[in-house]
């Protein structure tokens, strides 16, 4: 298809100029209002706590509303998010809308508004809003004797990590809320008395597995197999008790322990001087590191932070400080250098950030979540605690400040947040340096793609080998899957606020979005789509197999393969206008595309989405990228920019479509006219055409201009014989040969 006219242009502009107007003013109304300002308007006090009539006016001091009854206070409305910071799977806070009386019980308590996407695809939103009203009830005050482990989690299967999250949430700021009103009799967190301490970096710790053990420095948690039984037959769900876990009594079930390894002494001691220089280069500075060791037949780590990034058997605990490992804080450990230090099956460092909140001087407790089948996708869940306390013996007195001398100002939380993303990208820089230089080897073969495409075997080849790295590296590894739900996004950042910190946090998804915006310009959408998609390659690599399975081809007739076209600009459009009125709607039904159950999840989900997917890619083996063609809608979000495209790569010829049909036939996603124009929205850039146009065997221009050459080679060969004999022939010449 020829390029876009100037008035096409024209009209492109002006519709992101609108756009533009439109969206900058509703981002620049952006207020900064508590949570509970918008979710009190949203849910009306009387399906918050049965018999209230409304809300009163924000408090001053404390992100709640009063509960009121007439002119009676109830209780007091808040919701979690204005209190705790605690982030699930999707990276996003869960916001849960709480009212506490005023004896320090939970009178209501409604999930309001959340983006996991374990929630939002596996498990049904009411299951999820029923576990959470089971809350009330709960006695806060039991909570803050027991450090909030009064009472038990009910763990719903397949959403582990969000349902923790959900408790830590729903306690931490329950009991911030009642402390800070004395709800219940409980007082404010009292400030630290006495003398304050630091780590001693001079102190040292013994050499040997007993004597760490025995002082203090290491803490262990033993459990044998009676004791996990019977934990279980005490368990609110009579089937826990009915698969009882096998074994003697007596046998191991767990013996894990643990140690605070950023304490030098402790670190050299453990880890040994080589190991502990590494871990010193690995923390950043403010950082501390926890080492945990592991055997028996239960495992502290499973495989659920392969799929999720995150470690759902463990959390630190530390008053109202949580903290979940991800697997970007999270190093294996080779060996113990402790003298008799035992034979461990798992042993592991924690990297604890340093804004977390965690005081290494203070106690703090490993909690365990043990798991128990009860049935084939459901388990019930119990708790065991680890405690630790660091010895006084790796503690010195913190030496208090000059009296003449100013107190540190705090950071500004911009500047938390850019130590947060700058931390993020030092962790991945090994993906970082991958990612670059496949987009350099990408960018310098479309540059050169005419010394590429002049061999026909390593066009192939290298296809095929870039293909495989972008699904198995930036795939199933990096899990870099771009999506339309990240353009819908950065419009609904648009609208509250636009903050490029948000976007850094994920240094593969941002240098993913760099790349693709700088190759709209040079290529169109064909870089990403037809290179850089994980899902793309996969259906492609399939295909490739089919054939060489002799799996036959379909290629559909040309009038409904571009009426075809237009389904997955349709479904891009939906899913943007739906965006606009509620993003978490569009995330909904942004399930259209098979990306998070194929590459994000490796195919580990509910039936429905496996199906999906599954059927997506059989049709694959016969309609050569049969999603990428009619139904992908991010796709179709970049091809409409791509239409401004500065440069047309791809060589053509006159003869290209009248008559020759070369490269039209053989065009894996038929982007190609018959009249012969290559349709910027849909092609992939593949080169295979451009393999065509310097092909001497199939191209048939490039045939031709080869036999004029020849047959002029020929002809000028036969001329300059003849010429050759008439001159031997010529009677001067003979005479003067006979002389």
């Amino acid at each position: 298809m020829p390029s876009l006219p100037a008035s096409g242009r024209l009209i492109v502009l002006w519709l992101a100029a609108l756009l533009t107007a439109l969206l900058l003013p509703l981002a620049a109304a952006r207020a900064d209002a508590p949570f509970i300002t918008t979710f009190a308007a949203e849910v009306p006090a009387s399906d918050l706590v049965p018999g209230a009539d409304g809300y009163g006016p924000l408090r001053e001091d404390l992100a709640v509303v009063p509960v009121l009854k007439g002119q009676e206070t109830l209780g007091y409305a808040f919701v979690t998010s204005d209190f705790v910071g605690t982030t699930g799977y999707s990276g996003k806070p869960i916001h849960v809308l709480m009212a506490v009386g005023l004896d320090g019980r939970l009178l209501g308590v409604d999930l309001v508004k959340h983006s996991e996407p374990i929630v939002l695809v596996g498990i049904p939103d009411a299951r999820i809003r029923k576990m959470v009203g089971g809350y009330v009830g709960m006695d806060l005050v039991a909570e803050a004797a027991e450090e909030g482990s009064a009472h038990e989690i009910d763990i719903i299967s397949g959403a582990t990590v969000t349902i923790m999250v959900i408790d830590d949430s729903i306690v931490r700021s329950g009991l911030k809320v009642a402390r800070a009103l004395g709800l219940g009799g409980l007082a404010p967190t009292a400030a630290p008395q006495g003398p304050r301490f630091e780590i001693d970096p001079e102190a040292p710790a013994p050499a040997d597995w007993l004597t760490l053990v025995g002082d203090g420095t290491l803490r262990r948690l033993s459990l044998d197999v009676g004791q996990i039984n019977a934990a279980f037959a005490a368990h609110a769900d009579p089937r826990a008790a009915e698969r009882p876990q096998p074994g003697a009594e007596g046998d191991i079930f767990i013996d894990m322990v643990a140690g605070l390894v950023s304490v030098p002494g402790i670190g050299q001691s453990l880890l040994g001087p080589a190991e502990a220089q590494n871990l010193a280069g690995w923390l950043a500075p403010g950082d501390h590191a926890l080492m945990l060791a592991g055997r028996g037949a239960y495992s502290y780590k499973g495989s659920g932070y392969v799929r999720g990034g995150i470690f759902d058997r463990i959390v630190l605990v530390q008053g109202d400080v949580s903290i979940r490992f991800r697997d970007r804080m999270h190093r294996r450990l080779g060996a113990l250098a402790a003298t008799g230090a035992p034979e461990m099956t798992e042993m592991d460092l924690f990297r604890i950030p340093a804004d977390s909140g965690f005081d290494p001087t203070e106690p703090f407790r490993i909690q365990l979540l043990v798991q128990r089948e009860v049935g084939p996708i459901e388990k019930v869940f119990t708790t065991f605690d680890l405690g630790y306390d660091l010895p006084d013996r790796y503690l010195r007195p913190l030496a208090p400040p000059p009296a003449a001398q100013a107190a540190p100002e705090e950071p500004s939380e911009a500047a938390a947040q850019a130590q947060l993303w700058q931390r993020i990208w030092q962790d991945n820089r090994g993906r970082i340096a991958a990612l670059l230089t496949m987009l350099g080897v990408l960018t310098a073969a479309f540059f050169f793609q005419s010394f590429l495409t002049a061999s026909a075997r390593l066009t192939f080849w290298f296809r095929i080998a870039f293909l495989s790295t972008t699904l198995v590296f930036l795939g199933w590894y990096a899990n870099a899957q771009l999506s339309v739900v990240n353009l819908m996004a950065l419009v609904g950042s648009l609208r509250g606020g636009f903050s490029w910190q948000a976007f850094l946090l994920d240094p593969m998804t941002f240098i993913l979005w760099f790349s693709v915006a700088a190759a709209l310009v040079f290529w169109g959408r064909g870089a990403y789509c037809g290179w850089l998609c994980p899902f793309g390659a996969l259906q492609e690599l399939t295909n490739r197999l089919a054939r060489l399975a002799r799996i036959p081809q379909v290629t559909l007739p040309w009038g409904l393969h571009e009426r075809l076209w237009a389904v997955k600009y349709i479904l891009f459009l939906g899913l943007f206008g739906v965006s606009l009125a509620s993003i978490e709607q569009a995330e909904h039904l942004a399930e259209v595309e098979p990306f998070k159950t194929a590459i994000v999840l490796k195919f580990d989900r509910a039936w429905p989405f496996v199906l999906y997917a599954l059927v997506l890619l059989g049709i694959g083996l016969f309609v050569e990228r049969f999603y990428c063609r009619y139904l992908c809608p991010l796709g179709a979000g970049l091809a409409i920019p791509a239409r401004i495209r500065m440069f047309d790569w791809l060589k053509r010829y006159r003869e290209c479509g009248n008559p020759c049909q070369t490269c039209a036939r053989d065009c894996m996603v038929q982007a190609i006219h018959p009249t012969g124009e290559i349709n910027p929205n849909e092609c992939l850039n593949c080169l295979n055409c451009q393999v065509h146009y310097q092909s001497k065997t199939t191209c048939p221009v490039v045939i031709r201009k080869l036999k004029r050459r020849e047959t002029a080679s020929a002809n000028t060969a036969a001329v300059r014989e003849t010429l050759e004999q008439a001159i031997q022939n010529h009677p001067n010449v003979k005479g003067k040969a006979h002389v």
